[in-house]
């Protein structure tokens, strides 16, 4: 049998299945399903192009889930699959550096502390000319993280301009397993014991990464803390919930409400750290930031001060498939522990305080400023 011909059974079971498995609203409108058989069949015999069946098929299941109406229910070819797996880890094979492009040449933002490229001396501003030989000349952030990364153990060869340097630089580097940090703690300078903690985003290591952070931030004296979770799109739901578990005793901090199955409820530990804790929030702070956020103004254990959240209550799932695929598929809404459904309405922060938005030669931060004062005040006391 040609492998067109198995295409056409494939679609054809995968009809038939549908029809078993949604009944007599489908059994109804059968001709509509028979169509997506005429389709493929006209394709084949009619289409002025030639075209890989495998691609007609993924293109059926891009179209079946594109259906959904649903912006996060997405199919994941092997290269989307690849890295959101990657996201969702917060680990890769790759050197270690973060990299931007700044009048139009591939810049070294930072290099990561204890990876290939800190170890070599590969330093913020030097300019990559070549990855592998490759001119690096217009080529965009994408293309050159691709290039830079890799099975660990294998070798990348970099090409760096160096201001001050007159020849060109070359660091052969071994690929590492690397893990981005997505927790940035320190004191802040001149107040009176006040940690200041940034969450980027929320990766499998982020809880334990937080964990350490406050361990450390305790050891230097600290009594309040701000957490900022500005433009923090979210992620992992189980480092929301760790971290969320170190400021609540008691009660729940999150409920997974299930359309189908068993509701799912995550409840705090007793044992928590009871400093004073303001959390800056905006509208970027979305998803696992919503969580967290969410759980500690219903609990009361910290105030909120910025701007009306994203609004993104709904969690997805990500089903692997064949051929290194996957599904990520909207399964679920969460609640907060006072059963509010936050989805397209963000959370409300109980101190509402704008961003600065007009440029200026000061650099003020209006929300990190309040919430300086709410922590002086209560430190104070």
């Amino acid at each position: 049998m040609t492998f067109w011909g198995r295409v056409v059974i494939v679609l054809v079971s995968m009809v038939f299945v549908v029809m078993l498995l949604l009944g007599g609203a489908v059994a109804s409108n059968y001709k509509g399903l028979g169509n997506l058989i005429k389709v493929v069949t006209l394709v084949k015999g009619q289409y002025l192009y030639e075209v890989a069946p495998e691609r007609l098929v993924e293109g059926a299941i891009k179209g079946l889930v594109g259906s959904l109406d649903d912006p996060y229910s997405v199919y994941l070819d092997k290269k989307t699959y690849s890295m959101l797996q990657e996201q969702i880890r917060g680990s890769f094979g790759g050197i270690g550096i973060l990299v931007g492009v700044k009048d139009h040449r591939l810049t070294v933002i930072k290099p990561f502390a204890k990876t290939p490229a800190a170890k070599a001396g590969i330093k913020a501003g030097d300019i990559i000319t070549e990855i592998g030989g490759q001119k690096t000349k217009d080529m965009d952030t994408e293309t050159a993280v691709n290039l830079m990364r890799g099975p660990v153990g294998t070798s990348v060869e970099l090409t760096i301009a160096r201001e001050g340097v007159p020849q060109p630089l070359k660091f052969k580097l071994q690929r590492e397993e690397i893990s981005v940090p997505t927790v940035e703690g320190r004191m802040v300078p001149g107040e009176n014991h006040i940690g200041y903690v940034a969450i980027s985003q929320f990766t499998e290591n982020t809880g334990n990464e937080m964990v350490q952070t406050l361990e450390n931030l305790r050891q230097e004296g600290m009594a309040g803390l701000i957490l900022d979770l500005r433009d923090n799109p979210g992620g992992e739901l189980g480092s929301a919930v760790k971290i969320a578990d170190q400021f609540i005793d008691k009660g729940p901090i999150v409920t997974i409400d299930y359309r189908v199955g068993k509701d799912i409820t995550y409840s705090a530990d007793p044992e928590k750290l009871n400093i004073p804790l303001v959390v800056l929030v905006n509208k970027g702070s979305a998803s696992a930031s919503e969580i967290l956020a969410g759980a500690i103004k219903d609990t009361k254990v910290g105030t909120l001060v910025g701007t009306q959240t994203f609004g993104k209550g709904i969690v997805q799932t990500v089903f692997p498939l064949d051929n290194d695929t996957g599904l990520k598929l909207t399964t679920a809404r969460y609640l907060t522990p006072n059963k509010h459904d936050i989805h397209k309405k963000g959370i409300t922060p109980d101190m509402i305080v704008e961003e600065k938005t007009e440029p200026s030669a000061e650099k003020t931060d209006p929300q990190m400023a309040v919430a300086l004062k709410l922590l002086r005040e209560k430190i104070d006391r």
